[in-house]
This record gives structure tokens, sequence and C-alpha cells, in this order.
């Protein structure tokens, strides 16, 4: 028998993985804590879901570590915890996720129809019965100020990153510190910014040009720390390897760094994207409100998902509300899609 053969037949030992044992004893301290969990929640005054949660998860605590203890010893029972207190961190995370997520649907699909994402509100209010106007104007204006965001932000972030990973120049640590420091910039402040800046000593008024810049000062700091971190994991070796070759400095950047570090890169845009897609309040100061489609990103008012939201939400009316909460569920979904196509084109280019 070859030498392959042999090892194609070991199998690889894995001293983590649970045995059957491991399988019995956590089902049983998992039945036993459900039990324990309606005896108490019945005799006592504590009732309700988080009190069967809480009563469950403290007794399976107990009657596990019990059990693992006679096997295990101490070692177990703090390994078993720290697996627990994971579980548990994980599971709560999960069920904020999942709420955020049945709430928007539950209540926004009640005014999901065709009329809601094919007409703009030229025509209607947003007082009107769901089902007259729409929001398509604002999905054209959401996508539009997200292009102008990226375009600005992603090379502004990528190249920010670069030299901090690569060159490492004498104004790293001020740059790295600036950087640090507008990631805890208000949004709000990113639009006065824009406004003040801008709108009052210049001819340009309110746009999406301008409101895309006031996205972009947000962005920025984001891509610019996702993308160094994802630079900071390509292997040394390659760029010695490119050195070695006889490629100068940016060269070895250029054509081995930067596209063995395109996946993250392209999480680092889809992060920054997910950073402002629901911003509002430098919105308010820099694009303004409109009811109908503008094609134009340096001039004239636009409007956004976002814009709609609060302005329906500020409506008050059982209508408008209704429109706020089927418009977060709109924006969920460009969002979505937003992700989708960069990870597709992302892939896409990998396998070229």
């Amino acid at each position: 028998m070859s030498t392959n053969t042999i090892q194609s037949t070991v199998k690889p030992m894995r001293p983590w993985a649970a045995t059957p044992r491991d399988r019995v004893i956590t089902t049983f301290s998992i039945a036993l804590a459900v039990l324990v969990s309606f005896i108490v929640v019945a005799v006592t005054p504590m009732k309700g879901k988080l009190a069967y949660a809480f009563v469950f998860y403290i007794a399976w605590l107990v009657i596990d570590s019990a059990l693992v203890i006679r096997k295990s010893g101490m070692k177990g029972v703090r390994d078993g915890l720290a697996a627990k207190i994971t579980l548990l961190g994980g599971m709560l995370v999960m069920m904020a996720v999942a709420s955020i997520l049945w709430s928007v649907i539950s209540r926004g699909i009640k005014g999901i129809n065709l009329a809601f994402v094919t007409e703009n509100m030229r025509q209607a209010s947003l007082f009107d019965p769901i089902g007259k106007g729409g929001i398509l104007h604002a999905i054209f204006g959401t996508v539009m100020l997200i292009v102008i965001a990226i375009i600005f932000s992603v090379p502004m972030g990528i190249l920010t990153a670069l030299y901090l990973t690569e060159i490492k120049g004498r104004a790293a640590g001020l740059i790295q510190f600036l950087v640090q420091a507008m990631s805890g910039v208000p949004s709000v402040v990113a639009g006065l910014f824009i406004y003040a800046a801008i709108i009052l000593n210049t001819p340009l008024r309110a746009s999406s040009f301008l409101g895309g810049l006031a996205l972009t000062i947000l962005m920025v700091p984001t891509v610019t720390r996702t993308a160094q971190e994802v630079l900071n994991l390509v292997p040394r070796d390659l760029r010695e390897a490119g050195l070695a070759m006889g490629a100068t400095q940016w060269k070895t950047v250029a054509l081995v760094v930067i596209p063995a570090a395109r996946s993250g890169l392209i999480t680092a845009t889809i992060l920054g994207v997910a950073r402002i897609a629901g911003e509002t309040a430098p919105l308010l100061f820099t694009v303004g409100t409109f009811d109908s489609y503008n094609f134009n990103p340096v001039k004239g008012e636009n409007t956004a998902i976002p814009i709609v939201i609060w302005r329906a939400l500020n409506g008050g009316s059982p209508e408008s509300v209704q429109r706020a909460w089927s418009a977060i569920l709109v924006l969920l979904v460009v969002v979505l899609l937003l992700f989708v196509a960069a990870r597709a084109l992302g892939t896409r280019a990998m396998k070229k």
C-alpha cells in the first residue's frame, strides 16, 4: 500500500469534537433545564418568555457543569462556561437582529404595492391613502448619493490605508490620529460642515453632489480603517517576492498587494456603504427635500429614502407612519441589493 493511500485512509484527529457521551450529557442537561424552567416559572412570580429564557440558561449552566465536572474536572467546566457565554452573546445578537428584521418586515410589508415603488410624490402627499404616490424618486436619490460617496471615499480611503501600511511616512501618525478622530464625528457635523463651508460661502446650493460629499466625510474613516486591517493581513512574503523580482514598491503594491486583498477591500466598501445608507441629518442640510425626480447631481434639491422616512414619521398620521415603515423596508432591500452586487463583482474579478 502506497504512502498516499495510507494518508488518505487515516482520519485526522479531532480531540475537540463531541463524543457520543458528550452529546448524551448535553441533551440530558438541556432537557432537565427545560423542565426546571417550567417548574420555576410556574411556582414563582416570574412570568413571561424572558423568565423562561433566564431560568433555562442558569439551570443549564449549573446542571451541565455538574455533569461535566465528573468527567473533565474544573478545566472542563471552565471550557464549558466559556462556550456557553459565547453562545449566549451570539444568541442575543441574533435575537436583536431578528427582532429588528421582523418588526420592519411585518409592519412595512402592509404598505408595499406597485405604486409605492413605481411612482413619486409629485401628485400626492404623505397623508393620502396607501396606494397613491410612492418613493421611486427617493430610491434614485439614495442610489445617486451612495454612488457619489463611493466615487470619492473609496479611492481616498484605500490610498490612505496604503500610505499607512506600505509607505509609513512621517505623517502616518498624524493621519492615523485624524482617521480615528473622524470615526467618532457625529453625522450632523458632516452636514453642517458642508453647509457652512460650501452652501453659505459659494454659489452652490443643496444638491445630490453636496450630499454625497457630506456622506464621504462619514464613509472615508470606515473604508480606511477596514482597508488598513485587510492590507495588514497580506503576507509579507508576497511583498518581498515582488521586490525580489525587480518590481518597484508601487508596482508591487498595485500588482501583488491590492489583488491579494481585493475581497477585503470590497468588504471595506460594503461596510462604508452600510455606515452611510441610513444617514438623515447630513442630508437635511445638503440635499433638501424634493417630491419628484432630479437626475442632475449638481443642481437642484433632491431627496433620499432616509429623508422620506423622517418626514413621514413627523407626519404622525397612520398613513404617513405606514409609509415610513414601508420606506424602511425598501431601504433595507436597496442596501441588500448593493451588497449583493458588490460581492458578485468582487467574486467575478477574483475568478478572472
